[in-house]
């Protein structure tokens, strides 16, 4: 399952939910003041999901359901009456490369993320631009191949829609056990991988900052990994942060933001402060 971590109170919008399995799973995650909303374009899918709302809201132990799911395309969210910067947290797993429209998807992302709000998804990458008989090549499509973007190309539609640049959480290169696609795809490497994008707010400036984690995180009182690469470490000497006694780390924007927006559910975990301009 893809999530990031601190979800209790929060929004959020699973893209591709297909049946609902996960947003049951975050239903709990969010808590009973949370909510959760999955959409598929399947109707089938849909429909199974919808049986069982009131059957987990009353598992959990919830006076009411805190899911709904919508039939509707990740390309065009507005059709399905979700609104402008109305979600903390959106996740995807594996659903994006399926879209022609991977823009029109970041763009409808970016749009109903509230300020601060960050997209937490996998998807399968690839290390060159693939030709057009590759993304039209049925099996590579229906194995989730033929649409993997560039990587590159996914940093520079994140930036032209609004995101932060993409940080990286995690990856995987992908094996290709088949000898009839091993030839066709031919000095190309697939990677699955979990990338965060960050809708830094406008009237944050973009530069470097220096913050402070506070340990608040269940089960990462002591670390929280932001990305492949950063860890924010909580202070070794106390676990308050006293002027003299933390520990200071020089990040970019996207990183003091990562706990959302400012009056989200999400806020109290880092506070960041500017650095000197070099």
């Amino acid at each position: 399952m893809v999530v990031p971590e601190c979800l209790e109170g929060c929004r959020v919008l699973d893209l591709g939910c297909g049946a609902g399995r996960d947003c049951f799973l975050l239903s709990q995650l969010v808590g009973e003041e949370g909510h959760v909303t999955g959409i598929d374009m399947t109707e089938e899918q849909i429909a199974v999901a919808q049986k069982y709302v009131d059957y987990h809201a009353e598992k959990f132990g919830f006076k009411r359901p805190n899911v709904n799911f919508l039939q509707g395309y990740i390309e065009t969210l507005q059709e399905v009456g979700l609104q402008e910067c109305s979600y903390d947290v959106i996740i995807s797993n594996c659903v994006i490369n399926l879209s022609p429209d991977k823009k029109a998807v970041l763009k409808e992302a970016y749009r109903v993320l509230k300020d601060g709000g960050e997209m937490y998804f996998s998807d399968v990458y690839v290390n060159k631009r693939l030709p057009k008989n590759l993304r039209d090549h049925k099996v590579l499509l229906g194995e989730c191949l033929g649409g993997a973007l560039w990587w590159l190309d996914l940093i520079q539609l994140a930036q032209e829609v609004g995101f932060c640049t993409p940080r990286l959480v995690s990856s995987s290169l992908i094996s290709i056990n088949n000898k009839e696609l091993e030839s066709l795809i031919e000095g190309y490497q697939f990677v699955s991988a979990t990338f965060r994008l960050f809708r830094v707010p406008k009237n944050i400036k973009r530069s470097r900052y220096q913050v402070i984690y506070n340990g608040s995180i269940t089960e990462k009182e002591d670390c929280l990994d932001f990305d492949a690469s950063f860890k924010f470490k909580l202070s070794l000497k106390s676990s308050i942060c006293l002027k003299n006694d933390v520990r200071y780390e020089e990040v970019g924007e996207a990183r003091a933001m990562v706990v959302g927006n400012e009056n989200g559910a999400r806020t109290h975990v880092l506070h960041g402060r500017p650095t000197a301009e070099s």
